[in-house]
């Protein structure tokens, strides 16, 4: 038997798949246990799951991962959830209303679109720190209260729930209606100042309080579980987070410079730190373990979803695609992923995919290698847009599914022409909350926490800085064909505050709402947002 000390159950509930690990003090893993989790397009854009099936596959991945002889030395439990995805629920009876809408759905995309043209996004963006979007889950709240609400009768009268992915299995485990405050900061209905419901927003998008949760600490109160087999009934939940919060806490992202990117269905680029100015991001509540951490995050909608579709559409596995890719340059092919509209830092929802570079030479291998190189060029581009908040990035922390692959984390740092660090744990949001939830125990200290060694591999770039920009520059041709109207307006031309150190002011010219423009970038293809939205052409274009 590895442990009978005291331990820390972790559990990750991801977009594809539930994981399970038994964290022992030092951070040591007992053992590791996980289920898979399924979804479904039920129209084009549309991205559905069974709140009841993420529930069952929690069930499955801990018994997988805990020894019932060891369950007895289970000290507590964090989760790490994916994030905006939304459910609605019976409060009494704890049956799903409706399905789990998934943070990669679309069909808000016309109400998005009108919401814009009113003027509406200074207001949601001043208030909740993030862009009108249909990937957060205010939309997809209003979305489902007219499905199943519509006169928001019984969401006045308290008969239903609405909550993120930890607000229900913290139902279904715990009885309560609560939610960490950092998955509540991705709902774009909380104040990321006040940290509560906001109710000018609430008012926007239609929500009544009534059916919202409790916003609790990352560390705080939350009810203690049961029917979690083989952990015995009573054991507390210690900490939640979400996903990629968690993965920042377990890279001790609480240090100052500390820039990651989580790569997985789609990616996450975070740092610590208060941007007031910070065009193209996110602002949000990364955790609340001794207090509140804002960060500034770029969310992409499909990095590792746009390998496992070219798989399928082969039908070959995602491995036997690496292979292949790894063997291959693309030969001036680039697939731009924007099967639900493009994110960080463009947020064009009504963005479209594009293939170009096809000739009658173009093999497999080459639109393998296109899709590895997307995944590198869209974290690039989130990384241009954070080092114009934060300064220069140096050094990029990576973790996730897809950092197993040698080629992709090489990429990353050839296109950015900075040095890539691997994390050897790649599930480093499990490790994240399960370090959180220590510390709430008291099995360690943050002290204990910034000793611990972090083993990592490095990648160092390759190549100049011509070939570089060269290559960015075809990327920036492929997103601009991409883009809803991509040559027709530029973008205004003022000085702005911030500066990546050593960097040549002429490249980073200002952004008024949410544009971020990578150096070398050709300016024409990146019209101005604010331009298009107060000129109602773009909802015109929609097809939701």
């Amino acid at each position: 038997m590895a442990s009978t000390g005291p331990l820390i159950l972790a559990v990750d509930q991801g977009t594809s798949s539930t994981k399970a690990l038994l964290v022992a003090p030092g951070g040591r893993v007992v053992s590791r246990g996980a289920a898979p989790v399924s979804e479904r397009q039920p129209r084009p854009g549309w991205v559905d799951q069974s709140a009841e099936e993420i529930w069952e596959s929690v069930r499955r991945a801990v018994a997988d991962c805990v020894d019932p002889a060891l369950a007895p030395h289970v000290a507590g439990v964090g989760f790490s959830t994916q994030r905006e995805s939304l459910v609605l629920w019976e409060r009494h009876t704890g049956r799903p209303v409706g399905p789990l809408v998934s943070w990669q759905d679309q069909r808000t995309t016309r109400q998005c679109l009108d919401l814009a043209a009113t003027g509406a996004g200074a207001l949601v963006r001043a208030a909740s720190g993030m862009p009108l979007d249909p990937m957060f889950s205010a939309l997809k709240a209003r979305w489902l209260l007219d499905a199943h609400d519509p006169d928001r009768r019984r969401s006045l009268a308290g008969e239903l729930c609405l909550g993120t992915v930890d607000s229900w299995l913290l139902s279904r485990f715990g009885g309560d209606h609560v939610v960490e405050v950092g998955n509540a900061s991705r709902t774009q209905l909380m104040n990321i100042a006040t940290r509560q419901w906001d109710g000018a927003l609430l008012d926007l998008f239609g929500v009544p309080r009534e059916v919202l949760p409790r916003i609790t600490a990352s560390c705080g109160d939350f009810p203690a579980l049961r029917g979690l087999a083989p952990l015995p009934d009573g054991v507390p939940v210690l900490a939640v987070m979400g996903d990629s919060h968690a993965a920042m806490f377990a890279h001790g992202g609480w240090r100052p410079g500390v820039v990651k990117a989580t790569y997985g269905t789609g990616s996450s680029v975070m740092a610590v730190g208060d941007c007031d100015d910070a065009p193209g991001l996110c602002r949000s509540v990364a955790w609340d373990v001794t207090g509140p951490v804002l960060a500034v995050e770029g969310n992409i909608r499909a990095t590792g979803r746009a390998l496992s579709w070219l798989a399928e559409l082969f039908g070959i596995s995602p491995e036997a695609l690496l292979e292949e890719a790894a063997e291959q340059a693309p030969d001036g092919v680039h697939l731009v992923p924007a099967f639900g509209g493009l994110g960080a830092p463009w947020w064009e929802p009504d963005a479209v995919a594009v293939l170009s570079g096809l000739t009658l030479g173009t093999r497999r291998g080459h639109l393998a290698a296109a899709a590895l190189e997307a995944v590198a060029f869209q974290v690039e581009d989130v990384l241009t847009a954070v080092e114009r908040a934060t300064g220069e990035v140096r050094v990029l922390l990576a973790d996730g599914g897809l950092t197993r692959s040698a080629r992709v984390m090489q990429l990353q740092a050839d296109v950015g022409g900075r040095v890539v660090s691997r994390s050897a744990e790649h599930d480093l949001s499990s490790l994240g909350v399960a370090d959180a939830a220590g510390l709430a125990a008291g099995l360690w200290t943050l002290a204990d926490l910034e000793a611990r060694p972090r083993p990592a591999d490095e990648f160092r770039p390759r190549g100049d800085e011509l070939d570089r920009a060269a290559r960015r520059a075809a990327w920036h041709e492929a997103v601009r064909r991409s883009r809803p109207r991509g040559a027709e307006t530029s973008p205004p031309h003022t000085n702005r505050k911030t500066f990546p150190p050593g960097a040549d002011r002429e490249a980073f010219p200002s952004h008024t709402d949410r544009e971020a423009f990578p150096p070398g970038a050709d300016r024409e293809a990146f019209p101005s947002h604010t331009d298009r939205e107060t000129d109602g052409t773009l909802a015109e274009r929609s097809g939701s």
